[in-house]
């Protein structure tokens, strides 16, 4: 360890000193720091001198953003933020603060970051949800489906220019046409416009009670969470497996509540009659068609019916 000797002859040593004035001038000599001047005339020099540890972080992290290797790999002290200037006035003296502000890459993610927070799946792939979309690739995919995809368009627009409503949307079509893309690009879309969202894979969840149940608080925050959500979209429903108690004490009540509250979503691969058919129909109690009506009343009423034509597209690359 270097004595306090060693140290103060360091300091005193006139080739550092020459090398710490040739460093302040460079940097006073840079182009921000002279807009600085330039634009803050009240801070002299002197002034400027008691910053200089700012001005130097300041022109780093400048440099750092101008040449950027993204966020994973940002160098400066706080990744993902670049120091940022201002002159302030206190008790009559101008002085130099420095603040911490978020680059675009930042806010970007950040705002990704919060716009997922607001969609939560039971049972859906992520990738479906965190893939990216594209309007015009949407449209274009299959000119058969163009009539439906316009109808989601404008509900898109209509719940963001009006705010949202208890009606919801019933999306039917058959294997692959695109139906659950779709209502995951409605959810993102809403997401980013601050509602709140739920999708549900309805075969693997109607499976999953059957474990849930024994649960008695799980069982309460699953079906809170569906009731309580802005948009909740029970994808693939017509292919679950039903039982009584699912159909009547968990869809039945979930759907109750919802109603002329907020908007529920489907996808299927029946029409409406063909979904009351099934829930007409579970695996131990056989047909009970006043309990298929029961449900269907809970769903029909508070829906756009879309039918969605088009070639299978699973395979296919989007």
């Amino acid at each position: 360890m270097e004595s306090m000797g060693d140290v103060l002859r360091s300091i005193n040593n006139p080739t550092l000193r020459q090398r710490q004035r040739d460093l302040e001038q460079e940097l006073f000599n840079h182009p921000l720091v002279k807009a600085l001047q330039s634009e803050h005339p009240e801070l002299d020099d002197s002034r400027l001198r008691l910053h200089m540890s700012r001005l130097y972080q300041y022109v780093e992290e400048s440099r750092h953003c101008a040449n950027c290797p993204g966020l994973e790999k940002c160098p400066n002290d706080f990744p993902g933020h670049f120091s940022k200037l201002t002159v302030e006035s206190v008790n009559g003296s101008a002085d130099l603060y420095e603040r911490k502000t978020a680059c675009r890459l930042k806010v970007a993610q950040d705002n990704q970051d919060s716009i997922r927070k607001r969609i939560r799946s039971f049972y859906v792939d992520e990738r479906v949800l965190n893939g990216g979309y594209d309007e015009i690739d949407i449209m274009g995919k299959d000119p058969r489906r163009v009539s439906a995809v316009n109808k989601i368009f404008d509900y898109i627009t209509s719940v963001k220019e009006d705010g949202l409503n208890s009606r919801g949307i019933y999306v039917h079509g058959t294997f692959g046409t695109g139906k659950t893309f779709l209502m995951c690009y409605l959810l993102h879309e809403l997401a980013v416009a601050g509602y709140t969202g739920v999708i549900v894979y309805m075969p693997d969840f109607i499976e999953d009670l059957k474990s849930i149940m024994m649960d008695g608080q799980k069982m309460k925050e699953t079906v809170d969470t569906m009731k309580n959500c802005d948009l909740l979209i029970f994808d693939d429903i017509g292919a679950e497996n039903l039982n009584p108690w699912a159909r009547d004490h968990v869809l039945g009540a979930i759907l109750n509540y919802r109603m002329n509250r907020k908007p529920t979503f489907y996808t299927s691969n029946y029409p409406l009659d063909g979904l009351e058919k099934h829930l007409s129909f579970t695996s131990k109690d056989g047909e009970e068609i006043y309990k298929g009506q029961r449900l269907m009343d809970r769903i029909a009423p508070f829906v756009d019916v879309i039918p969605l034509h088009g070639e299978n597209q699973r395979g296919t690359i989007r």
